[in-house]
C-alpha cells in the first residue's frame, strides 16, 4: 500500500529510455538502449566491461522500538522477440527473417521488457544490524511462441519470443550509528557467464536486470533525507555510500516511511506532471514537444513504431486521439509563485513577475546597486573578477579586464545583475546599441574610484 505513491514516479524511472521518439527500430537512437539502472552478470563486468554488476543503497532510518523493513527490487528483464517464416509452407519449418508482412500485419525483430518485482516484507531492522539478510535472486529463462496464419488459416509465420535465466541476491544490513541505524541494501547479478556468446553487450544484456530500481518502506520508523539531512545527522549521512543508485524521499511531502532508490538522481519527492496523459519513456517532462512530433510523422512511420512496440503503439494512438484541452495543458503551469521581496511596512500590491506592469517597478538604465561602499549604476567603471566564482573558460580571459556599467538587471528569483561592456573594445558601441552585454553577479566586479 506505501509503495502505490511511487508507483508513477518508479514505473518513469523504470521504462526511462526504454524506446525513443520516433519510436522505430530503424531509429538511430534505438540501437543502443538499456541505459539506465543496468546491473550486468559479474563475469561480464569484470572481463572488461563498463557496466556494474552490482548496485548499493545505503540510507538512514530513525527507528522507533520495533522497526520493520518491506522491499520491492523492481526490474525489466530483456526479451529476444524473432520473426520467423515458414518455408516453403510447412508448419514445423521456419527461417529467421528481418521482417515479415502478413494480412496488413508487419512484424519486426526487436527486444522488449518485462517487469519483474521482487517484495520481501517484515525485515527486522535490529536483526540485519546483528546479521546479513540475504534474499535469493532467480528469474528463469522461458520461451513463448506465437503462430501467425494467413488465409485460409495456414501458418505463414511465427514469432518467438526468448527470455534468459537471471540470478543473483540482494542483500540487506544494518549499522547502528548512535540513535540511527544505517540500512544498506546491495542488488548482486551472479548469473554465469562465459563470453562464448560473441562477448557482446546485446548476450549480456539478455541476462542482465534494466532500469533496476529498489522501493523501500519502514514500518515503526522513518527515514532521513540524504539530501537535506538534520544538523545531526550529517555526519551519518555523508558516510553513505550508494553505487549506480540514489535514495530519495517519494510520496507526500513531508512523510518520511518511503524511499525511492533510483539510478537516475532525482531530489526529495519527485513526481510525474499531473498534465501528463501517458508515458512518452523519456520523463524529462518534454511531453508537449515529443506529442507534436508524434503527430508529424507520416502514415508509414506510424504503422512501422506500431511494429516495433506494443508500447510505441499506445503512444501513437493516444497522441492521435489526443484532445485538443488535453494538448493545451501540456504547454506548462505556474507551479508556484516566489514571495515578495518587498518589506511588510511598505508593501503594497505588486503585479506578479510575468505581467506586463512589473516592468514599472525597474529601470535597469538608472537602477544602482551597492557594491561595498560604492554605489554602481550606469557610466560607472568597474574591474571584471570572475575568478571569484566558478568561472567558466570565456570568463577566465577577462579576469583583471576594464569595464563600464551600461545597467543593473534584477531577475524574477531576486538576483541582481550588472551588465557591462569592455572599456577598450572597438565594437562596445555596437554592444551597447543591440543590448549585448556581459553579464555578472555584484560579487564579480570590484568597483574603481571616480578618477
Amino acid at each position: 500500500m506505501k509503495f502505490a505513491s511511487a508507483q508513477k514516479v518508479a514505473d518513469a524511472v523504470l521504462y526511462e529510455g526504454y524506446l525513443l521518439y520516433p519510436y522505430r527500430v530503424t531509429a538511430t537512437k534505438n540501437q543502443l538502449r538499456w541505459q539506465f539502472g543496468v546491473v550486468m552478470p559479474r563475469d561480464y563486468s569484470e572481463s572488461g566491461a563498463s557496466e556494474p554488476w552490482a548496485m548499493q543503497t545505503e540510507c538512514l532510518v530513525e527507528p522507533g522500538d520495533r522497526p520493520r523493513l518491506d522491499l520491492r527490487l523492481r526490474f525489466l528483464q530483456l526479451q529476444a522477440r524473432t520473426v520467423e517464416r515458414a518455408v516453403d509452407g510447412a508448419s514445423d519449418n521456419f527461417l529467421p527473417v528481418d521482417g515479415l508482412e502478413i494480412e496488413g500485419r508487419e512484424l519486426i525483430p526487436w527486444d522488449e521488457g518485462v517487469e519483474r518485482e521482487i517484495d520481501q516484507t517484515g525485515i527486522d531492522l535490529t536483526e540485519i544490524c546483528r546479521a546479513e539478510k540475504v534474499l535469493r535472486l532467480a528469474i528463469p529463462e522461458g520461451k513463448d511462441i506465437e503462430p501467425i496464419a494467413g488465409e485460409a488459416g495456414v501458418i505463414k509465420g511465427r514469432v518467438l519470443r526468448e527470455r534468459f535465466a537471471i540470478c543473483g541476491a540482494i542483500l540487506v544490513s544494518g549499522e547502528a550509528l548512535g540513535s540511527l541505524i544505517k540500512l544498506r541494501v546491495r542488488v548482486e547479478n551472479w548469473t554465469p557467464w562465459s563470453g562464448v556468446e560473441n562477448g557482446d553487450r546485446l548476450h549480456a544484456l539478455r541476462h542482465a536486470l534494466a532500469g533496476a530500481h529498489v522501493l523501500l518502506a519502514v514500518r515503526d520508523g522513518a527515514f532521513i533525507s540524504l539530501l537535506d539531512p538534520p544538523e545531526f545527522a550529517r555526519g551519518a549521512a555523508a558516510s553513505c555510500e550508494n553505487l549506480h543508485t540514489w535514495p530519495v524521499l517519494v510520496g507526500v511531502e513531508g512523510e518520511r516511511d518511503v524511499i525511492l532508490s533510483s539510478p537516475i538522481i532525482l531530489y526529495d519527492y519527485p513526481h510525474v506532471a499531473a498534465e501528463s496523459p501517458g508515458d512518452m519513456y523519456d520523463a524529462t517532462e518534454i511531453d508537449e514537444i515529443l506529442a507534436l512530433r508524434t503527430m508529424t510523422l507520416t502514415d508509414d512511420e506510424k504503422r512501422a513504431a506500431r511494429a516495433t512496440d506494443t508500447r510505441a503503439a499506445a503512444i501513437i494512438d493516444r497522441v492521435d486521439s489526443l484532445p485538443a484541452e488535453v494538448l493545451e495543458r501540456l504547454h506548462g503551469a505556474v507551479r508556484y509563485l516566489r514571495k515578495s521581496m518587498v518589506k511588510p511596512e511598505i508593501q503594497t500590491e505588486i503585479p506578479p513577475w510575468w505581467d506586463p506592469g512589473a516592468d514599472a517597478s525597474v529601470a535597469p538604465e538608472t537602477d544602482s546597486l551597492q557594491i561595498g561602499a560604492v554605489a554602481v549604476a550606469k557610466g560607472s567603471h568597474v574591474l571584471l573578477r570572475p575568478g571569484r566564482r566558478r568561472a567558466d573558460a570565456q570568463d577566465m580571459f577577462l579576469e583583471g579586464r576594464h569595464a563600464i556599467v551600461e545597467a543593473v538587471f534584477h531577475d524574477v528569483d531576486g538576483k541582481d545583475h550588472v551588465a557591462v561592456t569592455l572599456a577598450d573594445d572597438p565594437a562596445a558601441e555596437l554592444h551597447r546599441w543591440h543590448g549585448r552585454y556581459l553579464y555578472f553577479y555584484p560579487d564579480e566586479v570590484e568597483p574603481l574610484s571616480e578618477r
